[in-house]
């Protein structure tokens, strides 16, 4: 499902500071954060093995992309794989607006989805999605200021989407005009396991068992498929000069692992 919140361009010291839990069965094969790809198009970021995509993923020339799924009762049947949609803007040249119409023009073809497209050299980010069922895509560009996305449209005010960018904002209000530490987000904010009140829950057509299980910050939930959960945290900073740093924390057989992965935009 995944969860992500970030502030953009609003911080003294980060003009990106991007915190995201990636939600998946663990049983699905999953490559952690690295460098892939071919030329001048290499793209950091995990890499889901099944598909071949991405939930998130950032180049050296300042092109960022992330994903979270929708939140709805029934898949269809066929549609194509989501993770490719980071991959259509990591690795073209075209701007986030361009991409976006691309996209949205064949929004249909796939389950429901929320994308984040940004240009860290241009400060340009655009939100699309394609939902709701029916309407036309949303592409939308985002103001600067904390944003968070869940499995609902940009700001929604669901539960876990509420308490993270509350958390968040406090945190960085504590840390005032400093850089905040990564590990500290992590750990505060990103393991949250507190779920919303049964009276509280989104009414998106799913099983109210499984809302319920989805509508924490951190995920754990045992299904007839297998635990599903968070299987990892990735905190992507980046400060007004380029300097950026990828860092994730990732389950790797039943063991959680972290690295870090520093890189200049040029």
């Amino acid at each position: 499902m995944c969860i992500a919140a970030w502030i953009w361009q609003a911080h003294p010291v980060h003009q990106l500071l991007l915190l995201l839990n990636r939600d998946e069965f663990h049983s699905r094969p999953t490559k952690a954060v690295g460098w892939w790809g071919e030329g001048s198009r290499k793209i950091l970021g995990g890499r889901d093995v099944l598909g071949g995509g991405t939930w998130m993923g950032c180049t050296k020339d300042g092109r960022l992309a992330f994903l979270t799924n929708v939140l709805e009762p029934d898949a269809m049947p066929g549609a194509r794989t989501r993770g490719d949609l980071p991959l259509r803007y990591l690795q073209s040249t075209k701007s986030p607006l361009e991409v976006a119409t691309e996209v949205a023009e064949e929004a249909d073809e796939y389950n429901g989805f929320n994308l984040i497209l940004a240009d860290l050299t241009t400060n340009i980010m655009v939100y699309v999605s394609n939902r709701p069922k029916g309407q036309p895509a949303t592409i939308q560009l985002v103001s600067p200021g904390l944003h968070v996305l869940s499995n609902a449209r940009l700001d929604s005010p669901w539960h876990k989407a509420i308490r993270l960018g509350k958390n968040f904002s406090e945190l960085l209000m504590k840390h005032g005009d400093d850089e905040v530490e990564v590990k500290d987000i992590v750990e505060r904010l990103m393991t949250d396991t507190t779920k919303a009140d049964k009276d509280r829950l989104p009414s998106t057509g799913c099983d109210p068992n499984w809302e319920h299980g989805l509508s924490s910050i951190f995920i754990e939930v045992q299904t007839d498929q297998g635990l599903y959960g968070t299987r990892s945290t990735a905190v992507l900073s980046v400060n007004y000069d380029g300097e950026a740093s990828l860092y994730e924390k990732y389950l790797e057989s039943g063991i959680w692992k972290d690295h870090t992965v520093n890189y200049q935009i040029e």
